[in-house]
């Protein structure tokens, strides 16, 4: 039970061809002489991006207006947190007293 079972390799049936031979072959330079293309300055995949005064102040108003979203969302959250706990504090307290009544 706690010996690994090593399984068997099944012996092969049949006939067996032998790995193909590959020999080197040579390689043998072209007759005529092969002139090189034109030196082609390479294309920028995609242009430059520039800013201008008025890109600049559209990209500062959409960073802080998502911020004051992801803020107000966020608060909202915490807001309602505290607001289920304090109820469930509320609700914890007067059944406590309920039952200390009877």
């Amino acid at each position: 039970m706690f010996r690994p079972k090593i399984p068997t390799m099944p012996q092969p049936t049949g006939l067996v061809t032998p790995p193909a031979v590959v020999e080197p072959t040579t390689i043998t330079p072209a007759t005529a002489p092969v002139v090189p293309p034109a030196a082609v300055a390479p294309v920028p995949s995609r242009p430059a991006v520039q800013f201008t005064p008025g890109s600049a102040l559209a990209l500062v108003g959409g960073g802080t207006a998502v911020v004051l979203v992801v803020g107000a969302v966020l608060v909202s959250l915490l807001l309602a947190v505290a607001v289920t706990a304090a109820s469930i504090a509320v609700c914890a307290a007067v059944v406590r007293s309920l039952l200390t009544r009877r």
